[in-house]
């Protein structure tokens, strides 16, 4: 019974930067659960090899590439998919880029860049896949917070004001569509080495700090997101939405450590 409600065989998903970090653990934790996985970013060659990964587990998938920065990559992707399976039942949004700089000497073209790709990213990506969710009358859409999305970082305002703002985003759509039976939450993960971010926090005093305040002493692993996504795209999760869930070894929890 309890396996079951973790299932995800029969489902379509469509994991947009799906194909580095986060976003691949995210795709193939799918993809073992059962689902369909249709893992794109904007990379070709990055597409292929997630599309070999998720081929090798015996799940069907497309090779399509797209930009959140564009909005007709998205509506194609979403054709594309309709095309081929009928339907998107798991949308995940996990495209992120960042960028550091002292906040009043931010580069406005830079904080334009990074609130365009994480956050109206974000809403574009739900505007075009949502609306066939609401149609069918199911949908489970997971966003990509961030612990920038409750506290604040040094030096990285426009990336933790677009995750604040994926957020909001996120208990906004759920309360909209609460009652289609599309289901809307995001994972707030803590701190996880990624190309995203490996430079800032591996041999760092930034990721001695943030490796202190992480009461657990370490760091993420990759797949320890997958399972959180697994959950929120699950039956498991049936009666959950507008959450936002912190997989972070306990930083959010905590105050003081030593």
């Amino acid at each position: 019974m309890a396996s079951s409600l973790f299932d995800l065989t029969g489902r379509i998903a469509v994991v947009v930067g799906g194909t580095t970090g986060l976003g691949h653990a995210i795709s193939i934790g799918l993809a073992e659960a059962g689902a369909d996985v249709v893992a794109t970013s904007r990379r070709q060659e990055q597409v292929e090899q997630v599309a070999i990964e998720i081929e090798q587990l015996g799940r069907r998938t497309l090779r399509v590439t797209s930009d959140v920065m564009q909005r007709e990559t998205l509506e194609a992707l979403h054709a594309q998919v309709i095309d081929a399976f009928g339907k998107v039942d798991i949308l995940v949004n996990a495209q992120g880029i960042t960028h550091k700089a002292p906040t009043l000497q931010e580069n406005e073209q830079e904080w334009a860049r990074v609130l365009e790709t994480n956050l109206t990213g974000t809403l574009r990506s739900c505007q075009i896949f949502a609306p066939g969710m609401v149609q069918q009358q199911y949908g489970r859409i997971i966003n990509l917070a961030s612990l920038g999305t409750f506290v604040g970082f040094k030096e990285v305002a426009a990336y933790c004001a677009s995750k604040a703002g994926i957020g909001s985003l996120t208990q906004v759509l759920a309360i909209e569509l609460a009652m289609s039976g599309v289901q809307v939450n995001a994972i707030a993960p803590g701190i996880f080495p990624t190309p995203l971010n490996r430079a800032l926090v591996e041999g760092t005093v930034r990721g001695s700090e943030l490796k202190m305040r992480t009461p657990m002493g370490r760091f993420g692993n990759a797949r320890e997101v997958a399972g959180a996504a697994v959950y929120l795209a699950s039956e498991a999760a049936g009666f959950v939405t507008g959450e936002i869930i912190a997989v972070d070894g306990g930083f959010l929890a905590s105050a003081v450590n030593q």
